[in-house]
Order: structure tokens, then sequence, then C-alpha cells
């Protein structure tokens, strides 16, 4: 028996699963489905038998993936792979794809929002206008003429510039590599001048070693006193005390975080929502209905090439 473990739920309904699952039920695969949990003993149990693990961003550690004799197949349901234990794959040789590209309308909207929200300080007016008040003290300001800053530019960070760039905005970008093909709206510099120059700093890079903690108090100090930071991207990217501090002693502005140290729900003792001007969502950038459909149907595509011997959206 050929076994695939949906290891979480994938956001959609259960018509549209059912549909998606028909072609290889019919191949003779069969799915089992699991709730979300964290505990490795339940995973392993769970995927023991499987020759294929669907996930998306529940935490997947190595030692589950290592426990899993059959596994074959890791078919992840999000962009970010950081949350599964590639070692332990690329040691026993099984493929890993992700689902690259499905959130890239639904975090860039959602950045543009988070932009909105903080310039017009909708929080804060809204409060005002059910308590009888007025805006006295929160006029806000315009995203037309101001500089925002790129930190990674994938498909994701792209479609952000192109979106403030039809907003008036000057568009500053920072990226590991030189990138050849950028539309001319688009200037590439050193990540300190993009903090330096930048009137809103948005995140879309990836978590490794060399973005971990890359946002902590120095970089935070390169920053305008009225700027913004945005982040989207990972919560470890950002050092969360170092950001609080800034934002309570006003280095910055204000900021805009849907990713977090942790996944939701959060401590609350987290200190991002113990500081001032922060506007906090719990890790819900990339979640929309046309999203989740989409990314439902890269992953049952990715599963397709797989069985097929062409693996897409290669990570191992």
């Amino acid at each position: 028996m050929k076994e695939i473990a949906i290891m979480e739920p994938l956001g959609i309904s259960a018509e549209e699963l059912a549909a998606r699952k028909k072609p290889f039920e019919e191949q003779g695969w069969v799915f089992r489905d699991y709730a979300r949990t964290t505990d490795r003993e339940t995973l392993i149990q769970e995927a023991r038998d499987a020759e294929v693990m669907i996930l998306a961003n529940m935490p997947m550690p190595g030692e589950v993936i290592s426990a899993c004799e059959h596994l074959k197949f890791i078919d992840v349901a999000f962009t970010g792979v950081d949350h599964v234990g590639l070692d332990a794959a690329r040691a026993k040789g099984i493929a890993v794809s992700n689902a690259s590209g499905y959130s890239n309308e639904a975090v860039s909207e959602l950045v543009l929002g988070m932009v909105l929200s903080l310039l017009r300080n909708l929080r804060a007016v809204e409060d005002r206008c059910r308590a009888g008040a007025t805006k006295d003290g929160l006029v806000g300001g315009e995203l037309r003429g101001k500089t925002v800053g790129i930190i990674g530019l994938g498909k994701i960070g792209r479609r952000s510039a192109e979106i403030f760039h039809a907003f008036g905005a000057e568009i500053l970008a920072q990226c590991r590599t030189k990138h050849d093909d950028l539309p001319a709206y688009i200037q590439q510099v050193s990540q300190d001048e993009l903090l330096r120059h930048a009137d809103i700093v948005v995140l879309h890079c990836p978590l490794d070693d060399s973005t971990r903690g890359m946002i902590n108090a120095a970089k935070l100090a390169l920053m305008k006193p009225t700027a913004l930071l945005i982040n989207v991207a990972r919560g470890p990217v950002v050092v969360s005390r170092d950001l609080a501090d800034a934002l309570n002693r006003g280095v910055i502005a204000g900021a805009a975080i849907d990713v977090f140290d942790t996944e939701p729900p959060l401590n609350p003792d987290e200190p991002l929502l113990n500081c001032k001007n922060c506007l906090v969502t719990p890790h819900v950038a990339f979640a929309t209905r046309e999203s989740m459909s989409l990314r439902a149907q890269i992953v049952f595509d990715n599963l397709a090439a797989w069985i097929g011997g062409q693996q897409q959206n290669v990570i191992v």
C-alpha cells in the first residue's frame, strides 16, 4: 500500500481536497489526514508508514524524519522550509519540494495594508471614533513620495516593489545577489544604505545563518526616527527585544510584525506585544482563500511531478 500522510490541514474545503486526492487514489495511493501537532512521538507514529509527507508550516524535526523508514518525499505547502529538518532529509536521500509562488499576492497585499494602516494611524483613529473622539494629534501621512526599502528580492519582494511603485514610492532594494533583470524603478543598494534612506523597510528575506538576528539594535539605529519596519519574512530575522526597545525609545516610529520567534499563539510576555507603535498579526500574510487554493494546486502538482520522476520546486 502506497501511503501519503497529510500532517496538518491545508486550509481548503473538504470538497476541494477530495477532488485533488482523487487522481492519486485512482493510482492506488492512500491518504491519511492528521491534525496539527508538535508532539514528536505522535508525528513519528503518524508518518512511520508513509512514502510521502505533506505539511505546511508545522515544525518537522529531523528526529521525526530519521525515524520514518519508508519516507521518500516531503511536499511542503509553504515557501520557507526552515521548519523542516533538511539535514536529516539529505542524509536519508529524501526529496523535498516547496510551494514557492503561492502567496506572492497575499503577502504583498498585506504588506501594503500594514503600511497604510501605520501611515494613517488606523487602529488609533478607529478607537477614537468608537469613543466619540476626534482625530486630533493623529493626522497621518501618504505613501506617495516615500522611499521603500525592500530586503529580499524574490518573487514576493519584487511584487511588493511593483505595488509600492504603483503608489508613487521610490524603491530601494538589497539582496545577496546582483540582479540584472530588475525594472528600472528598483535601485539595488547596500543594506546599510537602504536602512539609512528608507522611510519604510520591508523584510522579504529567507531565514538562514546569514539573516538570523540581522535586524538588531545596531541596524535599527541606522534607520530614520520616522521610519517604519515591516516583517513578513521570518521572526528570527529581527531581534525582538531590540525592536521593542527601539520602538519604546523612539529610535524608529513604528513597526508591523506578522512573524515571531515562535508560531502563535504567543506567550503574553512577547516583547513585541508589549511595546509602543507596533501592529501585530498572528502569521496571516500568506493566508487568503485564493492563496490556499493555489498552494494546494502547487502541492499536488509537486506530488504528481515527483511520482512521475520529474521533481519540481526542488529544495533537496
